[in-house]
């Protein structure tokens, strides 16, 4: 059972021994910004302290940034209330850091403890902005996941999201995984633990940065809203001489060490035309689109999240050889689909041979200007299906609100994005999606379906903020 009550004993400490002693060593960062963030005042001592210790050992001090202003870990307490528990917190991290690192520095953000889900937009950007402030970063050390409790899955999130456009490696440590689970426990990612080793020196600094955090550690008073929120034996858990992370490696290729940090796309240029013509000219089907299961999967899940039976007038972004179109077609009153390779268009036009004269088949492009604009809508349906990571950065941010213009009153837009890095393209899909969500956003758009995996995202976006059995009168 999860549970994120410090005070109760949980999983004695002693049973996580043998098997985390066993972990891979993952070795001391030694190139670029190391960068600690906390979900909350004490993250950082109780799941990287050691880290920050050995860092500033060998003269390379991390940096720390706390996220959640602390206010939330004694609620109805009689002796402090949020304002002063938030004051009595900041100086613990403080004091924590300056026992563990002194020469680190700590950003307070400041978000509501327990609201950070709601916050999540805000807290991405105010990371993006520090993270982005200085050298590139090479590793982010964050909160896990998998940890069960809410403001550390939405700042670890947040984190992977942000790694994996600065492509730079991501430590995700456990923090409460070690209270509520076993080591038979399948939750426990045994598989994509590291285990970093402490000098004695380190785990005695870290002992002394966890005392520093006395709100959590001391009662307040005998009231028992007062009660230390860390039972003793959970504190000793933490306090070994190995700290694990779930490690995972750059997304990318990482730049030089001195190289300023930027969005994902700066200093990538969009994808010619001449690029698709020379795929085209090398592969009929260069995806797959006919042959593999994964992309008739896909279609199938496409097809699946539209939120009506039926469309008046589609339009289909990047449509390569017709396949998907092919499916479209028999959703849609009137289907225009556009591609920039003229080689494309011409596999899609045998696809759908004379069977389907509501298909209009068009030079197009995502961004495009002159003969490559876009036809200009207005449609009820625009699907933009693996095409977005083709564009740079700040191409797509010009791109997405003008495409949005495209749709009718009431129109959706569905998006579809492989996650996984290729070498050519100049972003990853999360970046796609995420600078989607921005555009949809500022467009006054509400998301009806959002759906991820480990290899692609599909979301939907309207201007009919109905549910589907709203609009078929189930409700």
């Amino acid at each position: 059972m999860v549970t994120f009550d410090g005070r109760a004993p949980g999983t004695p400490p002693h049973v996580w021994d043998e098997r985390l002693a066993a972990l891979p060593t993952w070795p001391l960062p030694r190139t670029g910004r190391t960068v600690v963030v906390a979900a909350h005042p004490d993250d950082e001592t109780l799941t990287a302290g050691g880290l920050l210790a050995e860092l500033a050992a060998v003269g390379r001090p991390a940096e720390v940034v706390v996220v959640s202003d602390g206010a939330g870990s004694h609620p109805g307490s009689p002796t402090l209330g949020p304002a002063d528990l938030v004051r009595r917190r900041v100086d613990e991290v403080r004091r924590a850091v300056e026992v563990l690192s002194p020469a680190s520095s700590v950003t307070l953000l400041g978000h509501p403890d327990g609201g950070l889900r709601e916050a999540r937009d805000q807290v991405a950007a105010d990371l993006r902005r520090v993270l982005s402030a200085g050298p590139r970063v090479a590793t982010l050390v964050t909160t896990w996941r998998g940890d069960g409790h809410r403001d550390h899955r939405v700042v670890a999130e947040v984190c992977a999201e942000l790694a994996a456009d600065l492509g730079c490696t991501l430590a995700e440590a456990p923090l409460w995984l070690w209270h509520w689970a076993t080591p038979d426990d399948p939750a426990v990612p045994w598989d994509a633990l590291r285990g970093l080793p402490l000098s004695d020196h380190a785990v005695v600094l870290k002992q002394r940065a966890v005392a520093a955090h006395e709100t959590q550690v001391e009662p307040l008073s005998d009231h028992p809203a007062d009660a230390p929120v860390l039972h003793p034996r959970f504190v000793r858990g933490l306090t070994r001489d190995v700290e694990p992370f779930v490690v995972h490696a750059p997304a990318r290729s990482a730049a030089p060490d001195d190289a300023p940090a930027a969005d994902p796309g700066a200093g990538a240029t969009t994808l010619p035309a001449s690029y698709f013509d020379a795929t085209y000219a090398r592969h009929d089907d260069p995806w797959g689109f006919t042959d593999r299961w994964y992309e008739t999967r896909k279609r199938a899940l496409t097809l699946a999240a539209l939120p009506d039976e039926r469309y008046a007038r589609v339009l289909e972004v990047g449509c390569s050889i017709g396949v998907l179109t092919v499916e479209l077609a028999r959703r849609a009153d009137a289907l225009t689909a556009t591609d920039v390779a003229d080689a494309a268009l011409d596999r899609a036009r045998a696809r759908l041979g004379d069977d389907e004269p509501h298909v209009r088949l068009v030079r197009g492009a995502l961004g495009g200007a002159g003969d490559d604009a876009l036809p200009g809508g207005p449609f009820d349906l625009v699907v933009l299906s693996e095409v977005g990571y083709y564009l740079s950065a700040s191409d797509l941010a010009a791109a997405l609100p003008d495409l949005l213009t495209r749709l009718a009153r009431g129109g959706t837009l569905l998006a579809c994005h492989w996650r996984h890095p290729v070498e050519d393209y100049p972003l990853p899909g999360d970046a796609v999606h995420r600078a989607l969500a921005r555009a949809a956003g500022a467009a006054g758009l509400t998301r009806l379906v959002e759906h991820h995996e480990a290899d692609l995202l599909l979301d939907v976006w309207s201007r009919d903020p109905r549910s589907v059995a709203e609009r078929t009168g189930l409700r």
